[in-house]
């Protein structure tokens, strides 16, 4: 069993990279585009999945930027209540 774990660890951590890499935006990728690091995930499981968390995968404070991640997004609003509402509560 012991002998296993190195190949476990090897295929939980490329699956990882690769879904995480497929799920990611393609403005948000660094270093290289979406495809490239995904033919190097797979063709070099450990050095592509270590250089992916350390490269290529999107910083963790851009998540509410914009695609280049210095500015806030031009993301609508988030719906309010109607208690919130000035319009809402002006109709009443």
């Amino acid at each position: 069993m012991i002998r296993l774990l190195p190949w476990l660890l090897t295929i939980a951590v490329t699956v990882y990279a690769v879904v995480d890499c497929i799920q990611t935006d393609d403005a948000q990728v660094r270093g290289l585009p979406k495809l490239l690091w995904l033919l190097l995930i797979l063709l070099f499981p450990i050095v592509g999945s270590i250089a992916w968390f350390i490269a290529g995968r999107p910083q963790r404070g851009t998540a509410g930027r914009g695609p280049t991640g210095r500015g806030p997004s031009h993301r609508p609003p988030p719906p309010r209540g109607p208690d919130d509402d000035p319009d809402f509560l002006r109709r009443l």
